[in-house]
């Protein structure tokens, strides 16, 4: 066995049993369920189809898979690429038809950022082909770096201790969103996607645009990642671990009712006294 294939298995088990860790957690996917699978021909996306099929072979319970890419238009996009990925793997799939880049880039003032609205357009779009055909999960590509990154992005510019939750009920009460890579690392999923030779299509809307807090909370967290071993690992876990009375969120914990037990009081007063 050649040195690339041993580690491309070796990082299959391993994003095996990530994901298979992750849907048993959180209870992502049920006998029964119909599960749209997003694709948006990067390669979290791509790895998440490739592990989720294989999760429908092997696991014990029975649930079905679509593969959903929504081409949006943008100048180049190879529509062909993914119909043929989709083709060689033998798994159902639809491509679905909206113009949305011409909408952000009409709406979007010269110098800002097209992600907020690109992704309104997608996730209504999906949102909406989901419910209309009977899929009652959708699963996004996101892994456990886009969670913390996510965090950070909302603790420096939201003011909010606040991420991509794995499993989350849209406003409506409609759609359920799984994320099945929550537990998984991006540089493990850049190194399998790149042995398994995935097709993978750029996003030239999002992509090419330059200083979004995105970025330079990532560069920030890969410094810390390299100058420090560990605390990304250990960022993650605290992200598990919430602990509200040593918080400030009046809503999570009752702070203004805390009193002390006088009668406790008096009674350690009487045994010092003794």
């Amino acid at each position: 066995m050649g040195k690339d294939r041993y580690e491309k298995n070796k990082l299959h088990k391993r994003l095996r049993r990530e994901i298979g860790r992750a849907i048993d957690d959180f209870s992502m996917i049920e006998p029964g369920d119909r599960v749209m699978v997003c694709i948006s021909g990067g390669k979290d996306s791509l790895t998440m189809l490739e592990l989720l099929m294989h999760l429908r072979v092997h696991a014990p319970i029975d649930f079905e898979l679509l593969a959903v890419n929504l081409d949006q238009k943008q100048p180049g996009f190879p529509a062909e690429v993914l119909p043929a990925f989709f083709e060689s793997l033998n798994v159902p799939y639809r491509i679905l038809e909206e113009d949305t880049y011409s909408l952000v880039t009409d709406m979007v003032p010269e110098g800002k950022t097209y992600c907020g609205w690109c992704s309104r357009f997608r996730r209504g779009i999906l949102y909406k082909f989901a419910r209309q055909n009977g899929y009652n999960k959708i699963a996004l590509g996101h892994h456990r770096d886009d969670m913390v990154e996510t965090l950070f992005l909302n603790l420096f510019h939201g003011g909010k201790l606040k991420t991509m939750p794995p499993k989350l009920l849209s406003d409506d009460g409609t759609n359920v969103v799984i994320r099945p890579l929550a537990y998984c690392r991006e540089k493990d999923i850049e190194r399998y996607a790149g042995l398994a030779r995935f097709p993978i299509v750029p996003c030239n809307l999002c992509g090419s645009q330059d200083n979004l807090q995105r970025q330079v909370i990532k560069s920030m967290l890969t410094q810390w990642d390299r100058d420090h071993p560990g605390r990304i690992e250990s960022i993650f876990r605290a992200m598990g671990d919430v602990v509200p009375s040593h918080l400030l969120d009046a809503r999570l914990h009752d702070f203004k009712s805390l009193k002390a037990d006088q009668a406790r009081v008096l009674e350690l007063l009487d045994v010092r006294q003794s």
